[in-house]
């Protein structure tokens, strides 16, 4: 039976106790509670206390950002190394991969139409886009378009420690990957401490951002204090409006994976859907695609997949593949850029529709907190957006995560389905060992 193949790798990244998101979420509303109560009943407290808050949340925020990028340069390398390793394993896992680079491209054009168009149709509501722009202490955003000359030019660093150094996120990204890529010809003992050294740093880095997030409701309340303490109640509003635009953008990865099962699969959309049941609901229980697993193979089941493409392409997704990060995290940005007003080239999207991608397939197996910080953050900064309001809306990623829960696992399973019918060709009544049927 085919298995997915790898190079040897370390043992795993390490276990980071984090803070549950209900806390973060509680310190979150906590702080606009009291940032309102204070400005309408007793303004006269609120300067001393923003005194103190405005600092304790720029200083929690300031070491937010300061892991971003040796995190992602460190899970991308190790990333690229695993993919490549696992395309060398057969037919089935090149398919596999293909196809899940294919969905991610999707998944990252559809942002780039679908979230300007809601925000065109649903603009943020009255004047709280501004007054949350003035609020946040945000970095100042991207003012000056380059030509596309300029931006092929400088997608090639001429130094890539001066890449790093000044946040040029795209750049950096695309020559970690290549050095990746270079890594994989290397003989087996160099490429084994090349590999060894990057899954180290991003061990050592998510101790750190574990250290982090464990201060995320303290730093969570000072920054939305400040924030309501500025907006008034319509902060509330603001982010009630970002949660939705971010699910419809995510929704229509969710749809993408019926007509996937209909088109490539061959499986009709009752079949599908039908099959789904479980599984979306199990996953919106969990919110987590691994302990979903066996119910996405008892679907395969129904839906007569074959046992060797079951076992083999659904813990790869898993493992590699989350479709809907792509669209919600470029969602998030383009959300943010129009929240403070920062013009959107085509080469910045250009930009973020690349990172967005290559950024999906580092952090898959990374928590909610970190994967949102981890994948989010590298988009903001290649598309020069303020990273700032990412340390007050990670408080309500528990419920866009919902939307991202059930995107993925309706997205894994019509991914292996699709994988065997082309592998195979269509499954007929009988034929061969049925997913789950515990076969021979």
């Amino acid at each position: 039976m085919n298995r997915p193949v790898t190079d040897p790798q370390p043992s795993g990244l390490p276990q980071i106790a984090h803070v549950p998101a209900a806390l973060t979420f509680a310190a979150l509303a906590g702080g606009l509670a009291t940032g309102l109560v204070l400005t309408f009943a007793a303004p006269s407290a609120l300067p001393p206390v923003l005194a103190v808050a405005g600092p304790v949340g720029s200083l929690w925020l300031r070491a937010l950002q300061a892991t971003i990028v040796p995190l992602v340069a460190a899970l991308l390398f190790t990333g690229v190394v695993q993919t490549v390793a696992l395309a060398s394993a057969g037919a089935m896992a090149r398919r596999s991969l293909g196809l899940f680079l294919a969905v991610l491209a999707f998944s990252a054009t559809v942002p780039m139409f679908v979230t300007p168009a809601l925000l065109a149709a649903l603009p943020i509501p009255g004047s709280a886009g501004a007054a949350l722009g003035n609020a946040a202490a945000a970095t100042p955003g991207a003012t000056q378009m380059p030509g596309m000359a300029q931006y092929l030019e400088s997608i090639v660093p001429t130094n890539v420690i001066s890449a790093a150094a000044n946040d040029r996120m795209l750049p950096l990204i695309l020559f970690v990957s290549v050095f990746a890529l270079a890594t994989t010809r290397l003989v087996g003992r160099q490429r084994e401490h090349l590999v060894t050294f990057f899954h180290a740093v991003a061990s050592a880095m998510l101790v750190i951002i574990g250290w982090v997030l464990a201060a995320a409701p303290v730093g969570v309340f000072a920054l939305s204090l400040t924030v309501a303490a500025h907006s008034g109640a319509a902060a509330i509003g603001a982010l009630a409006h970002y949660v939705g635009i971010v699910v419809l953008t995510g929704s229509v990865v969710l749809i993408g994976g019926y007509i996937l099962a209909a088109a490539v699969a061959r499986r009709g959309p009752a079949v599908f859907a039908r099959a789904m049941v479980p599984v979306q609901v199990f996953a919106l229980s969990t919110q987590s695609s691994l302990a979903s697993l066996p119910v996405m193979l008892d679907a395969c089941h129904e839906m007569r997949v074959r046992e060797s493409t079951g076992e083999f392409v659904m813990p790869l997704a898993v493992a590699l593949f989350r479709a809907t990060s792509p669209a919600m995290n470029l969602a998030v940005v383009i959300y943010v850029a129009n929240w403070y007003n920062v013009p959107l080239s085509p080469a910045l999207m250009a930009s973020g529709w690349i990172v967005a991608i290559l950024v999906s397939l580092s952090s898959v197996s990374l928590p909610g907190a970190l994967s949102y910080v981890a994948s989010v953050g590298p988009i903001a900064i290649a598309m020069g957006v303020p990273v700032a309001p990412l340390a007050i809306l990670v408080a309500v990623e528990m419920l866009p995560d919902l939307m991202r829960t059930v995107g993925n696992v309706t997205m894994d399973v019509a991914v292996t389905a699709s994988v065997d019918r082309l592998t195979h060709g269509p499954t007929e009544g009988g034929a061969g060992k049925i997913a789950g049927n515990g076969g021979d």
